[in-house]
């Protein structure tokens, strides 16, 4: 992908906003605006210049979308982290610095990690967006439709749904704009991205279950009301980590009258819409290549038992691991008296750990 060298710093805020990337995750860097920022007027979109036409359309149109956008920035590094903490490759490369000139080459070469980041930032801005319209931060939308069909005896629709529908129409303008882009790198890192998106979309849209809440005399649930919701992000990242572990390697060839991308291996048959693919096999993130931007496993200290010594394989690779005891001091036997005190002893037991040789 083409870099950015043409964009000029225009002061601390700026830098702190703009990551200088030319990709489809490149508001990403958003997640770096400091929590006292409110975009509030139409010139604070000059802040964000890295943008493409039409995001920054967007921007002047819907200015106060933006703070919600920032939040889901924030959302899908934390998201992506906590999901991928059990992992070799564990999301630390979407958080890079503002000021830096590119993405690390894991999130660059249309691996299965770019398909996963790709997938989790269209799910969740779509998502955080959809939850803003119901708590009543966007003033351009609120709670979503009321479902047509016809509730169980007992049941009844009530209460605020999230705005799934408004969420997908604004999320997929604003993060799949770089992308629709003539010059924004090849086609078929563009074609990649854009089904790894709306496989994120498609996850979300089966996230969007009933939920309720019960009525009655005495604690009964003698009616309950109902509405449509979004399960949490953590659920929605989980799923579609499922989906990066199940990854497809396509290539890109001609099929029929024009060029699509297929399955590598298998490519009688066309890419399924569920299912996320890529382009380039990953490293295997065990040990460090800066340029394929891997950053190894080596001195990882990790919590080991005999139930997760495959995580200690997975960790370390053939390179293995070195386990060693650490003897732990904690309070134990913790008694409450009257009134109003608690008294503990001290408990010393021994946890095994490794590190990666």
């Amino acid at each position: 992908m083409r870099s950015c060298s043409h964009v000029l710093p225009l002061g601390v805020l700026t830098a702190l906003l703009l990551s200088q990337v030319c990709s489809g995750i490149k508001w990403l860097a958003l997640s770096h605006a400091p929590a006292s920022l409110h975009m509030n007027q139409t010139q604070h979109c000059k802040l964000l210049p890295s943008m493409v036409s039409s995001q920054a359309q967007l921007c002047r149109t819907n200015i106060e979308l933006m703070q919600t956008i920032i939040q889901a920035a924030r959302e899908v590094k934390n998201t992506c982290k906590k999901t991928f903490a059990d992992m070799r490759w564990n999301c630390s490369s979407i958080d890079i610095p503002a000021d830096a000139p590119k993405y690390q080459p894991d999130l660059d070469r249309g691996t299965r990690e770019t398909a996963f980041v790709y997938a989790l930032s269209a799910a969740t801005i779509s998502h955080t967006i959809a939850r803003a319209c119901t708590s009543g931060d966007l003033r351009l939308c609120s709670c979503g439709p009321i479902p047509a069909e016809v509730p169980a005896p007992g049941y009844r629709w009530g209460g605020c749904g999230d705005n799934l529908h408004y969420g997908l129409i604004m999320g997929s303008k604003f993060s799949d704009a770089p992308m629709k882009m003539k010059r924004s790198g090849s086609h078929a890192n563009k074609l990649m991205h854009l089904h790894n998106s709306e496989v994120g979309r498609q996850v979300l849209r089966e996230a969007l279950v009933m939920k309720c809440k019960c009525h009655g005399v005495s604690g009964s649930c003698s009616i309950r009301t109902c509405w449509r919701g979004l399960q949490d992000l953590r659920e929605i990242a989980m799923d579609l980590k499922t989906k990066y572990l199940s990854a497809t390697k396509v290539v890109y060839r001609p099929m029929g009258t024009r060029k699509q991308l297929v399955p590598k291996d298998i490519d009688i048959r066309p890419v399924r819409e569920n299912e996320l693919v890529y382009l380039q096999s990953s490293p295997d993130f065990c040990t460090k290549n800066e340029k394929q931007g891997s950053v190894g496993t080596q001195d990882s200290v990790n919590k080991i038992n005999w139930t997760d010594k495959i995580t200690a394989v997975l960790m370390c690779g053939a390179r293995g691991y070195t386990p060693y005891t650490e003897k732990l001091v904690e309070r134990c036997h913790c008694k409450y008296h009257w009134c109003c005190y608690v008294t503990c002893k001290k408990c010393e037991r021994i946890v095994e750990r490794y590190v990666c040789k």
